[in-house]
């Protein structure tokens, strides 16, 4: 096996000592004995990081490559598990442990101790995985599946129709639903033939693009910012790790994620403002107006206060709508006698300016996106989008294998430690052992 051969830089840090442990509880004392699961661990590491995406290819290519069979300590006569192995044990005790998520965290761990993770600079992003569902065989949202439909994947979405992630992210009921795996999302996000699919989340590191977390989700924003905050919560929880700062896109400028980043997290979110409030034509736009937080009132261009009331109420009321908006209003007196009102509203009565109950954390971002600071982490944060471009052009994971949450959540995880484990081996080179003679 060549000394520079990726698997012999990889096997550095995969450390599964203590898999049959982890695994113990859910093995039978007596019977045959079982396939060893750290064979089956080391060959799906294979698969993800070479990129060999069939099981069965993959159980031929370890038969036959000697550098495989090294990395999986079978030499030369060691049998290669069947196929189906990989399924039963994946629908059983892999998915009851926990195990891939265990896996995926011994590599981030490995990353930190080998002090690839910095800790102060994180990014967010999603991106979409085409589910392995025919576009031509969905049924239309709201009805009822067909009664052959029931699989694992079935069942699995049946399981998720409250999870904030999958069912419960969304009221709209998508158009159509795919019998063979009803979790993923029909989408044409992409602008073409719309699809079904899953999104999968990354939470990274911006010091070595270290994946942090992953999760899987359903192919919705409100999804994603579930996600994200799913992955910011467990990283501190599991690592202990408070980043200082979080870039992302705009998808994830929400008043309501904003506020939590900055109020309940004490992250920075050098995140553009999700923000409808700039008008189309050449009157004034919201950032003429100024606010007055003593007084509660907007301050117009014209020296005239926009109010939440102009008048007074026996009872008092909350102001506040369904969506966390207050709205202040002009008086009509004063818009009719101003001389600016055919630059400010001139198409309506008075001029109206709303201000999210979150207001606070999205001036915060508005000033931070002033800074050095949040032009760096934007230019930084592209390296969540080659993860993502890596992940489909060289693991060829631009569609999924498995079907269902549980199946998405597998590959997920799996190409995410695959990344991992090819980003030490790159950052931190074997030392090679000079030749004798």
């Amino acid at each position: 096996m060549p000394a520079d051969h990726l698997l012999r830089s990889i096997d550095r840090f995969v450390d599964l000592s203590g898999i049959r442990e982890h695994l113990r509880p859910y093995y039978s004392e007596t019977g045959r004995p079982s396939i060893d699961p750290e064979l089956m661990i080391r060959m799906l590491l294979i698969g993800y990081c070479m990129g060999i995406r069939s099981e069965r290819r993959l159980c031929d290519e370890v038969h036959l490559n000697l550098a495989y069979r090294w990395f999986c300590r079978l030499g030369l006569e060691g049998d290669v598990p069947d196929h189906s192995t990989f399924s039963k044990n994946r629908h059983g005790r892999f998915r009851d442990s926990d195990l891939l998520r265990t896996l995926f965290e011994t590599t981030v761990e490995r990353c930190i101790m080998e002090g690839l993770v910095g800790g102060e600079g994180f990014a967010v992003d999603a991106s979409l995985i085409a589910a392995d569902a025919n576009r031509q065989r969905g049924v239309r949202g709201g009805e009822p599946l067909p009664p052959e439909a029931t699989n694992h994947a079935v069942n699995e979405y049946l399981a998720v129709l409250d999870d904030a992630a999958f069912g419960g992210a969304t009221p709209v009921v998508p158009k159509f639903l795919s019998p063979a795996d009803p979790a993923a999302r029909w989408t044409s996000a992409k602008g073409g033939q719309a699809f079904f699919a899953y999104c999968t989340n990354y939470l990274i590191d911006l010091k070595n693009a270290v994946i942090m977390d992953v999760e899987a989700s359903t192919a919705v924003r409100q999804a994603e910012l579930t996600a994200a905050r799913r992955m910011i919560d467990r990283v501190q929880d599991r690592f202990e790790i408070w980043p200082a700062r979080l870039a992302a896109d705009t998808a994830y400028g929400s008043a309501e994620n904003l506020a939590w980043l900055v109020h309940e997290k004490g992250i920075e979110p050098h995140i553009p403002v999700f923000d409808h409030s700039n008008r189309r034509t050449d009157s004034f736009q919201r950032p003429a107006f100024r606010f007055e937080h003593k007084r509660d009132v907007y301050v117009c261009p014209g020296g005239k206060d926009l109010k939440r009331y102009n008048r007074n109420f026996a009872a008092a009321r909350p102001g506040v709508d369904q969506d966390g908006f207050m709205r202040y209003r002009a008086s009509k007196a004063d818009c009719d006698a101003c001389a600016l009102k055919p630059d400010c509203c001139p198409g309506q009565p008075v001029r109206k300016i709303l201000r999210s109950v979150h207001e606070g954390a999205r001036d915060l971002a508005r000033d931070l996106s002033l800074t050095d600071a949040y032009v760096t982490s934007r230019r930084e944060r592209k390296k969540v989008e080659m993860l993502f471009a890596h992940l489909k052009r060289i693991l060829k994971l631009d569609r999924l294998r498995l079907r269902g949450p549980n199946g998405a959540k597998d590959e997920f995880l799996l190409a995410a430690t695959a990344q991992n484990l090819r980003k030490m081996a790159r950052l931190l080179p074997m030392k090679l052992q000079p030749a004798t003679g």
